[in-house]
C-alpha cells in the first residue's frame, strides 16, 4: 500500500528527521537511506519498519544535523589531496595524456573535504532517530489506513457482486439438466429411436450426467468463501496473503462450475464473474 510519513526528534543538541515512503509490492522490502559513519544502526531500523509493515517497498530516509549551528568548518586533508594529484600525475605520463585534478574531483573524493563538526556516536544518534522513526511510522500508518477503509469498502460492493452471480447460478444450474433431457429426448424422437430407462446402461450414464452436471458443492463452497473474505475484511489484522489465496479459491469455484455447466448463459455469468474478482485480486495483491 502507498502512504508517507514524517517524525523528528531530538536529543542532546542533535536533530533527526525520519521520512518513510511506501509503495505497492507482493513482499516486504525496507530500503534506509542513513550516514555511512552510522551504518551499523541499520539493521534495528529495518527491523522497526518491518515490524509496522508486512507488504510494500518502504523508502525510509533518515537526516541527522546539530541543532544552533548555523555555521560549519571545513577541514582540507591535503596529503590525500596531493597524493591523488601525484597518482593522476604520474598516470598521464604513462599514458601520454594531461591528466589535471579538478575541484569536482575533489568533492567527489570521500576524505579530502570534510566537516569540522564532531561525529555522532551511534547511541546519541539513535535516541534522536527512534521518536523521530516512531512518529514517522504512525503518520504512514494513518495515511495507510485510510487508504485500506476506501479499499474495503469496494471490496465489499464486489463481494456483494459476486454474490449476485453465485445466486444467479444457483437459480440457473437446477433447469440445465431438464434442458439437457428435452435436447435428448428430441435427438432420440428425430432419430426414431425409443428410450429404455429400464436398460441399466442407461440409467447408468443418466446418473452421472446429473452428477456431472451438480454445481451444489461449488456453489457452497462459494458461499463459505465469501463469509471468509468478510470476516477477515472486518478482522482488523494483516489479511493481503489470506485474501490473496481466496480469490484463487473463488477463480478455481467459478472455472469448475463453468466446465461442468457446459451452458451458454452459465458461460456468461461466469466470465462477468471472473472480470469482477479479477479487479478484487488486482487490488489484494497490494494490501497489508
Amino acid at each position: 500500500m502507498t502512504g508517507f510519513g514524517r517524525g523528528t526528534g531530538h536529543h542532546e543538541g542533535v536533530q533527526a528527521t525520519v521520512e518513510i515512503a511506501t509503495v505497492n509490492r507482493k513482499q516486504a522490502e525496507v530500503v534506509i537511506q542513513l550516514p555511512r559513519e552510522l551504518a551499523e544502526l541499520e539493521s534495528g531500523i529495518r527491523k522497526t519498519v518491518l515490524e509496522a509493515i508486512s507488504r510494500g517497498r518502504a523508502q525510509v530516509s533518515i537526516k541527522l544535523e546539530r541543532e544552533g549551528s548555523k555555521s560549519t568548518e571545513l577541514q582540507v586533508d591535503q596529503d590525500l589531496a596531493l597524493a591523488l594529484q601525484k597518482a593522476l600525475s604520474e598516470l598521464g605520463e604513462q599514458l601520454g595524456q594531461d591528466l589535471s585534478l579538478s575541484a569536482s574531483d575533489l568533492l567527489r573524493q570521500p576524505g579530502v573535504i570534510t566537516t569540522g563538526d564532531t561525529e555522532l556516536n551511534a547511541e546519541t544518534a539513535m535516541a534522536a532517530i527512534s521518536p523521530a522513526l516512531s512518529a514517522a511510522i504512525s503518520a504512514l500508518q494513518a495515511m495507510r489506513t485510510e487508504e485500506g477503509s476506501h479499499l474495503k469498502q469496494d471490496f465489499l460492493a464486489r463481494l456483494e457482486a459476486l454474490k449476485g452471480f453465485a445466486a444467479s447460478l444457483a437459480q440457473v444450474a437446477p433447469r440445465r439438466c431438464e434442458r439437457q433431457r428435452e435436447m435428448l429426448m428430441k435427438r432420440l424422437a428425430d432419430a426414431g429411436l425409443e428410450l429404455d430407462l429400464n436398460d441399466e446402461r442407461v440409467v447408468r450414464e443418466l446418473a452421472l450426467f446429473a452428477d456431472r452436471c451438480d454445481i451444489s458443492e461449488e456453489l457452497t463452497r462459494l458461499d463459505s468463501h465469501f463469509a471468509k473474505f468478510r470476516d477477515y475484511l472486518g478482522s482488523g489484522e494483516p489479511c493481503g496473503r489470506p485474501l490473496d489465496f481466496l480469490c484463487q479459491e473463488l477463480f478455481r469455484e467459478f472455472n469448475t462450475i463453468g466446465s461442468k455447466a457446459n451452458d451458454a448463459a452459465i458461460a456468461q455469468t461466469i466470465v462477468e464473474a471472473k472480470t469482477e474478482l479479477e479487479k478484487i485480486r488486482e487490488q489484494v495483491q497490494n494490501i497489508e
